[in-house]
């Protein structure tokens, strides 16, 4: 007899994927790296973009799908442009905005943002755009339950925490943007006739190495015992994202584990914060990305 375990989404019951391309946002290692190896194993084409290339390149070649890899920087917006540039035209089924950093102590990207802020949402903000026009299929972004931490809210006055820094505060921002950033796209999708749809996801406690760079060494030892005694392992924490990339659910759908407090189990939708629902904060955050960035919405086909 099936118990609820046997019964839970996993890998396995991905679709044929043979001929799609993904492109997924730091796939050498944690849960990206994880998302790529099922996307491969269902016959994906997967570019894995990172900021390391040899990093990049010896993760890519423990996979035994198909597999390519490109250099993509999300602290550095002149790096996101030139990954876009060099993309000329093909096809992409499925981008997943993967890539992150946690927590970190107060630090700015190449272009002056605040990092987390600026890696996590404004690096994935103006590549999703700029690849949107070959976009096909849907764009998956990681975010997190740290979006519900201490009623975080988007600092409209002060995005780079400049008076206020926390680790913990900046990274609960970013992560509060992921879902902004998505429900705002896919208005916009929907308002353009579009059939590409945005969804949003998040892998509950899963035992990766992003918990590794945070500041604070009490921070990183908390982290160390959090992973070995209560985390998920990465596999089980890339299926939210496998499943929002392939599952027949509606744009701006939320996934993550069906456990208690979302932390481990089986890809579901959940729920987010009332922040995170917010359409009008969602437009005002958009309009500030593209000022920020210098990339806005793009034409889209519509959907035939």
């Amino acid at each position: 007899m099936a118990t609820d375990e046997n019964k839970r989404w996993n890998a396995t019951r991905l679709p044929d994927l043979t001929g799609r391309t993904a492109v997924v946002t730091g796939a050498n290692s944690g849960i990206g790296l994880t998302a790529s190896d099922a996307l491969t194993r269902a016959g994906a084409h997967v570019v894995f973009a990172v900021r390391d290339l040899d990093r990049g390149r010896t993760a890519a070649a423990t996979l035994t799908g198909s597999t390519e890899v490109r250099r993509l920087d999300l602290a550095d917006l002149s790096s996101v442009r030139e990954f876009a540039d060099a993309w000329q035209g093909r096809p992409l089924d499925l981008l997943i905005n993967n890539a992150g950093v946690m927590m970190l102590p107060q630090r700015r990207t190449r272009d002056g943002f605040e990092m987390q802020f600026g890696t996590n949402h404004l690096g994935h903000f103006a590549l999703t755009n700029l690849l949107l026009p070959y976009v096909t299929d849907r764009v998956v972004t990681v975010s997190s339950s740290a979006h519900r931490w201490g009623g975080a809210t988007i600092r409209f006055d002060d995005l780079d925490l400049n008076t206020d820094y926390t680790p913990r505060g900046a990274y609960a921002q970013s992560k509060l943007a992921n879902l902004l950033f998505t429900l705002e796209l896919q208005r916009r999708l929907t308002e353009a006739g579009s059939r590409v749809r945005a969804l949003a996801a998040h892998p509950g406690y899963a035992a990766t190495n992003l918990q590794s760079h945070a500041g604070s060494p009490a921070a990183r030892a908390f982290m160390r015992l959090g992973n070995r005694f209560l985390a998920q392992d990465d596999r089980a924490g890339a299926l939210p994202t496998l499943y929002a990339a392939t599952a027949d659910l509606p744009g701006a759908s939320y996934v993550g584990p069906d456990g208690t407090a979302e932390m481990r189990g089986g890809p579901t939708l959940v729920g987010r914060t009332a922040a995170a629902s917010d359409p009008e904060v969602a437009r005002r955050l958009w309009t500030v990305s593209e000022e920020l960035t210098k990339v806005t919405f793009p034409a889209v086909p519509a959907a035939l």
